[in-house]
């Protein structure tokens, strides 16, 4: 279960402003990919946090609402659109999501918990952590905003762009996605650069 090993480790050496900071969406054929930064008060519990993939929808919606409620949870959630994906590649348009998500903090973190490698171009100092959602409870807390706001962006995309399932799949490659991108060809919100978008060679 994540902890505040690594926050602790940083108050110790006299820096208090600690920021995690996750990102949803990478893998999918459709919709944007998703970044939070959060900075959690100094002993914030909440009830079951963890990363985001081993939760329960059920929790992480229940989790999502008491982060977003608490004034005392500082938090920015921030976006690569499809455009961009296309243009910058996945990676660095994932990057660019979690540099926004950074700077569009209401306070300047004096330490960035990121999950995975490093991302290029923070302005603050960063600690990258290998599976940090599942060991920084502030890099859980940001899973969770990342992962809930993009599910609930491609559930209201699934109201525009009815006939691909977005509401059930969130734009993953599932067998039910990829039949209807056969029988309906790709929507705007596909990701033109995947080879899995691209092989139908449809006008987008």
């Amino acid at each position: 279960m994540a902890d505040y090993f690594h926050e602790e480790k940083h108050r110790a050496n006299g820096l208090d402003i600690i920021c995690g900071v996750d990102e949803a969406g990478r893998g999918p054929l459709a919709g944007p990919v998703s970044a939070a930064a959060v900075i959690l008060p100094q002993g914030y519990i909440a009830e079951g946090l963890n990363d985001s993939k081993k939760l329960t929808e059920k929790r992480r919606e229940l989790l999502y609402a008491q982060l977003m409620e608490d004034d005392a949870v500082i938090k920015c959630i921030s976006w690569a659109s499809e455009d961009e994906i296309l243009e910058l590649n996945i990676l660095n348009a994932t990057h660019l999501a979690m540099r926004r998500a950074v700077e569009g903090l209401s306070c300047i973190p004096e330490m960035c918990l990121i999950d995975g490698l490093p991302v290029k171009g923070i302005p603050y100092p960063t600690e990258s952590l290998v599976k940090g959602d599942s060991l920084s409870l502030s890099i859980s807390a940001a899973s969770v905003l990342a992962k809930v706001a993009r599910d609930h962006l491609m559930v209201e995309a699934d109201k525009k762009w009815p006939g691909y399932g977005f509401g059930r799949h969130k734009g993953y490659g599932t067998k039910a996605h990829m039949e209807a991108l056969r029988t309906l060809g790709p929507c705007p919100i596909h990701r033109k650069g995947f080879a899995p978008i691209a092989q139908f060679q449809l006008d987008l």
